[in-house]
């Protein structure tokens, strides 16, 4: 068993496990701090298990003991130091961009039969740059996402409650937290301490990033506006009316880079019946929650974008394609495709009166197909259906498996 204790995760440890002993290298990729290094372990000991000779290696490029492996001729000359004469050999790689050429490395050891590779990512710009240029088709990606619901309530051994709801609403999903006081204080110091990480080291050193304060004027501002419909003119129009001079081009860039790191997702409408994909006017949602208050602090009256960002983080956690829908002048919150199904969903944060019941379930019944449909919302007693229309709590939305 490895020596550091861990909370297992199956729903990322049960994609990866159809995968060991094959010869696809396996990449994790996520946001750092998402817990990407401890599904590595839970897949260590499942090999130990399954091979008591196993020889395995494990580097991690964020202790500073592995700081001598710069590139991929120091990584090889490691491996040949450390590799044995018997044993199937496992190679675990966490943060494998900070290893230039890593990818001619892996290559070449993929050429050997005794090679079974694991490797964590937190930038999917190069990671899919390299890997789709010289290992195509031959890795599987598996995206590892902040704690949903349901773990949040595992980690932290509490009941599934209204009050450990609203802790996860205002706290987040970093796996850590666990280690932490429940203090707001020390929590958010953690979360600032994760968020200026990514900032300096993953953006602005690697992207070469002059003007770091117009990129975190950007990073508060889709904090502020999470969930609404944005394009990179409206951001440099609101921008500039702030006084700061950001072209939509330099907003353009500026996003991808965000959206490199896992900080934020970009969710591009779609026509719902035409399968048209809008490239004007897109959605952004955090990764974790926690991370969008560390950013602008959580107030009662953000309760709808946090839902929907809440609602978001559910379905690609249950690997669900998710874009915004219109259906003519209407807009759908989201509509999810897993395996050819379709899914859509509206967002609300009460259905208090007859007009929001008319706009949220009117919505849906506008779309003349038979695929599920339902609304969200924070009504705790919310259950049964209207015209076949689906109303459920956040709460049971956040533990349903969709």
């Amino acid at each position: 068993m490895s020596d550091k204790k861990y909370i297992p995760r199956p729903l990322y440890f049960n994609k990866i496990e159809p995968f060991i002993g094959s010869g696809l290298i396996k990449v994790l990729t996520g946001q750092r701090r998402v817990g990407k290094s401890y599904v590595l372990l839970q897949v260590m000991d499942e090999i130990r298990k399954r091979d008591p000779e196993a020889v395995i290696i494990s580097i991690n490029k964020e202790d500073f003991r592995f700081d001598s492996i710069k590139n991929h001729t120091h990584l090889m000359e490691y491996l040949q130091v450390h590799r044995s004469c018997k044993g199937h050999h496992y190679l675990f790689i966490d943060e494998v961009q900070d290893i230039a050429g890593f990818e001619v490395a892996l290559r070449s050891l993929l050429s050997v039969d005794d090679w079974d590779i694991y490797i964590t990512g937190s930038n999917a710009t190069l990671l899919s740059g390299e890997l789709a240029t010289y290992l195509s088709g031959r890795y599987i990606q598996i995206p590892v996402h902040a704690l949903s619901y349901s773990e949040f309530i595992q980690f932290h051994q509490l009941p599934d409650s209204v009050e450990t709801l609203m802790k996860y609403i205002r706290w987040g999903g970093m796996p850590h937290l666990i280690h932490l006081p429940k203090e707001d204080a020390v929590i958010f110091e953690y979360l600032r301490n994760i968020h200026n990480t990514i900032v300096l080291r993953d953006i602005v050193e690697r992207f070469n990033i002059r003007n770091v304060r117009f990129l975190q004027d950007l990073i508060h501002y889709l904090a502020d506006i999470t969930g609404s419909v944005l394009s990179a003119k409206r951001i440099s129009d609101y921008l500039k009316s702030q006084r700061i001079n950001l072209s939509p081009k330099l907003v353009l860039e500026y996003l991808t880079y965000l959206e490199s790191v896992y900080l934020i997702d970009r969710v591009k409408r779609s026509e719902i019946e035409g399968r048209k994909i809008f490239e004007i006017g897109e959605k952004f949602y955090f990764e974790d929650i926690g991370m969008r208050h560390a950013i602008v602090p959580y107030m009662q009256k953000d309760i709808g974008k946090v839902l929907e960002n809440l609602v978001y983080h559910q379905l690609v956690v249950n690997s669900n394609q998710v874009f915004v829908g219109k259906h003519g002048d209407v807009e759908i919150d989201f509509v999810a495709i897993k395996n050819d199904i379709k899914m859509y969903v509206q967002v609300a944060y009460l259905i208090t009166d007859e007009l929001t019941h008319e706009r949220e379930f009117g919505n849906l019944l506008s779309i003349p197909d038979n695929c599920r449909k339902m609304v969200v919302s924070m009504d705790e007693t919310a259950e049964g259906n209207y015209k076949g229309i689906e109303h459920v709590s956040i709460r049971n939305f956040l533990t349903e498996v969709l």
